[in-house]
């Protein structure tokens, strides 16, 4: 059965169907040797390669979209292959029939806490799309204690490199010293943003976990290293607040 070739590459993990249709504009897409085209039709047995590279596809996976929970160590990187020779995040799940395993978002490579992975590149993308305002939990272990000035500039918004950036929400959660603890809220996810918050302030970040992706809160009960399949109703939510509008 032919279907799009920007849904069927963006089911599969390549990108957004913006990124892909950006790719078919730019000619880097080719279906069987010629230059693929917006809306045209794919099938089995076509040959697709973007960037000149050939990709595997397989249009009989299974459709019910499956999400992966998974309790990040320090020490992975979030990347199929590395090459420094580096873990990886991948180097544990369990292999999923005809499909791949895509991950919702990045955690650095010292930060612990929820990883989610999804067999649907749709639903990955709509996630992590900065305008769907996704909200990411946080708990934080900062050495000292922040004063009001600077947990109200944390608040207001900070300018950073790449652009302003801000909690949402900023919760202490108690603590002296080197082991003071706060839980804290972001809507974007971009590169090492929680820890550079707070480096802005003059305060060092010396542990982090991811508490929360969107809807999904990480369980209590699961340890480091452990990973574990969604329920229906997690799934629904989290497809529920990727679809979801956004007040402007």
């Amino acid at each position: 059965m032919a279907e799009r070739i920007q849904k069927v590459l963006a089911n599969a993990g390549h990108g957004s169907r913006r990124k892909i249709e950006d790719l078919i504009r730019a000619g880097k897409i080719t279906v069987n040797g010629k230059t693929a085209e917006l809306g045209q039709q794919i099938g089995e047995r076509d040959r697709i390669a973007i960037n000149a590279k050939p990709i595997r596809l397989n249009l009989k996976r299974e459709k019910v979209c499956k999400v992966m929970g998974y309790y990040k160590p320090t020490g992975e990187v979030c990347t199929r292959k590395d090459e420094k020779g580096r873990a990886t995040v991948f180097d544990n799940l369990p292999r999923v029939r005809n499909a791949r395993w895509i991950n919702i978002g990045r955690l650095d490579i010292n930060t612990t806490g929820l990883l989610l992975f999804t067999t649907d590149g749709e639903l990955a993308n709509k996630l992590m799309h900065p305008s769907n305002q996704i909200e990411r939990e946080y708990a934080v272990r900062v050495l000292g204690t922040a004063s009001k000035e600077q947990l109200a500039a944390l608040r207001e918004g900070v300018q950073l490199e790449d652009g302003l950036a801000k909690f949402t929400d900023i919760v202490d959660s108690g603590g002296e010293g080197a082991n003071h603890w706060y839980h804290v809220v972001i809507m974007e996810g971009k590169n090492r943003e929680v820890r550079r918050l707070w480096e802005s302030q003059g305060l060092a970040v010396s542990r982090l976990i991811r508490t929360r992706f969107g809807p999904y809160v990480l369980p209590r009960r699961k340890r480091v290293g452990q990973h574990w399949r969604l329920e229906e109703a997690d799934i629904l939510a989290l497809q529920q607040a990727a679809n979801s509008e956004k007040d402007e």
